[in-house]
């Protein structure tokens, strides 16, 4: 790995230790991530479920392991940011297959993951803390011998699984977080966990930043979040669903009413468009990394 790699690898770090929660308005394309970029992001994380919709898939590892990288390959090149990449339970059968896709993401410029335990295949079944302990070892293997600092985010899906009663989740999410956190992850997600009291108890018994998911309509606000102890805020596939839902209200008023309103009530213009592009071709030069993040930053 390249010193500009190993300088994103530990911004990205640094950024989950900051004076405020690392928010995290996920992308699932080049245009989104440029644009989430532009708005002033820090770091550019990717949405598996909005990755796999933009190209034709449902969400589960439906998406071929060629196109995610594909994908992840463009963003790579967009953006000066770091970028970290959802491979939800780490694609293939072995922890093996989990590293081999490591390797691969890591020579496109990855800096950080999230991968999760979910449940077995057909069920709703935990799968069982062991599997995710391997891929994580497996990972933070594959990171040590490229000398890279890869920020491994381990998703817990005790919150998401119905075969699971609530009274036994809190503490079955602070067995696994710590579990995961032997194996090697730097950092925990609980997707689902939205009690306020159980947010402050996980945060205060993990010696890891804690990630909540606030993609959705009525989630706590980031300040509140902070105050209970989380340091990193993700919008999951939040963004693309409620874009896909204003595309809707835009068709649907062309087709039915013949009018534009909602289409021309907030646009870019295409000068603006094309400069959201611009940072690709500079970064085909010689600029450092800490020049282009700089560039990015300010715009």
């Amino acid at each position: 790995m390249n010193r500009e790699q190993k300088d994103r690898a530990e911004y990205f770090h640094q950024l989950h230790a900051g004076p405020a929660p690392l928010m995290l308005p996920n992308a699932w394309d080049v245009a989104s991530a440029r644009v989430i970029e532009n708005a002033g992001a820090k770091a550019i994380a990717t949405t598996s479920a909005g990755m796999a919709w933009s190209l034709g898939y449902p969400d589960g590892e439906q998406m071929p392991v060629h196109e995610l990288l594909a994908a992840c390959r463009r963003i790579c090149h967009a953006v000066a940011a770091p970028v970290s990449v959802d491979i939800e339970r780490g694609y293939g059968r072995e922890a093996q297959d989990t590293g081999d896709l490591i390797d691969a993401l890591l020579q496109l410029g990855v800096v950080g993951i999230n991968i999760e335990d979910g449940t077995v295949p057909g069920t709703q079944t935990l799968a069982h803390p062991s599997v995710l302990c391997e891929r994580i070892a497996c990972a933070r293997t594959v990171a040590r011998r490229h000398d890279l600092r890869l920020f491994i985010n381990a998703r817990i899906d005790t919150y998401c699984s119905t075969g699971l009663e609530a009274a036994v989740r809190p503490e079955e999410t602070r067995a696994r977080a710590l579990a995961y956190i032997d194996a090697g992850a730097d950092g925990i997600f609980v997707p689902g966990l939205a009690d306020p009291r159980e947010i402050a108890t996980l945060a205060g018994s993990l010696p890891v930043p804690l990630n909540i998911y606030a993609g959705y309509p009525g989630a706590t606000e980031a300040q509140t979040l902070h105050a209970l102890g989380v340091r990193r805020i993700s919008l999951g596939c939040g963004p693309m669903q409620a874009t896909l839902a204003h595309l809707a209200n835009m068709a649907a008023e062309a087709l039915s009413e013949g009018r534009y309103d909602t289409m021309a009530g907030a646009m870019l213009t295409t000068a603006q468009a094309n400069g959201l592009f611009a940072l690709a071709d500079s970064r085909a030069g010689t600029g450092s990394y800490a020049e282009a993040s700089a560039g990015a930053h300010r715009r």
